[in-house]
């Protein structure tokens, strides 16, 4: 059994650590309620996007609107596009297993699609994906930290010239969608083509069967050209604040975990600790009572 001094060391060592556990989580808490206030605050616009799209698709000719930006251009078949992945992954790491989901999927696709990019944000996956030997096309060298929609349009810009250069056929981004406060799931989101469906009156929840006349100027796809890149500047914006708030939330709960463990660890090595001092207060008693003992025979 370890000596009391040894025990009072790994109680001084765990009180340590659980007081950093505990400042990660308030931390990690602080900055959750920051991103979730930053995406409410630019969701509005981005919807209003998505919508104007949908009326320009439902109240022009399908042939006007059927250009590059859209799947119907697609003309090679599945096996042979050229697919760009950004992968969202976390500048470090004590989140549980919220930076691995992300590459594990991102790991897959590569595997499966040897003529795809890798367009990576954040220092775990850079790191990774260094180690193992895996070519990374970019590297957004900003930390992950508070996102913004300035760095959202960064990416944006990349991916969409690298798109309309024809180096690319289709655009993902693989990041962590936050499905409650209790759990997330790493997902796969296409940003390019895009697809008529996302504009839908069912996607959008909206029913309106009027038929009303625009006039673009100074054409559809001019208007296109300029409100197709504000809105993928939308989505990498919205998936870069979903992960960010994932990661917090992953980290929240794991060093909640740790701090529970570490309260559980402390119980156990004060019951130790009070074993081992009741054993010595006790061996102290004995070897008292053995030299009065021991006296009181010799006087006899």
């Amino acid at each position: 059994m370890a000596s009391a001094r040894e025990i009072q060391d790994r109680i001084k060592s765990i009180n340590d650590t659980k007081k950093i556990t505990s400042a990660m989580y308030l931390i990690s808490s602080s900055k959750l309620k920051r991103a979730r206030k930053a995406l409410a605050d630019t969701e509005p616009y981005f919807y209003t996007l998505q919508s104007t799209i949908a009326k320009i698709l439902k109240n022009t000719d399908s042939e006007q609107t059927r250009q590059r930006y859209f799947e119907e251009s697609l003309t090679k078949p599945v096996d042979q596009r050229r697919r760009a992945y950004i992968v969202v992954t976390a500048d470090k790491g004590l989140a549980g297993a919220y930076n691995h989901n992300v590459i594990k999927i991102a790991e897959q696709q590569v595997t499966n699609n040897p003529n795809s990019k890798l367009y990576v944000v954040g220092q775990v996956g850079m790191h990774y994906f260094e180690h193992k030997n895996i070519k990374s096309d970019h590297n957004f060298h900003y930390t992950i930290q508070n996102p913004t929609l300035n760095r959202a349009r960064n990416i944006a810009e990349t991916l969409l010239d690298a798109y309309l250069k024809k180096k690319v056929d289709e655009v993902y981004i693989i990041y962590t969608k936050m499905i409650n406060s209790m759990s997330s799931e790493a997902e796969m989101l296409q940003l390019l083509p895009l697809v008529k469906e996302d504009f839908s009156e069912e996607k959008l929840h909206k029913k309106d069967d009027r038929k009303i006349e625009f006039e673009f100027f100074p054409s559809p796809n001019a208007v296109f050209e300029n409100i197709v890149p504000n809105w993928i500047s939308g989505l990498i914006y919205g998936a870069l604040v979903e992960s960010y708030c994932s990661e917090q939330n992953s980290r929240m709960m794991a060093m909640q975990a740790s701090t529970d463990s570490a309260n559980e660890m402390l119980r156990d090595l004060n019951i130790k600790f009070n074993r081992v001092r009741q054993a010595a207060i006790t061996q102290e008693i004995t070897e008292v009572i053995s030299g009065a003992k021991a006296q009181k025979n010799k006087k006899n």
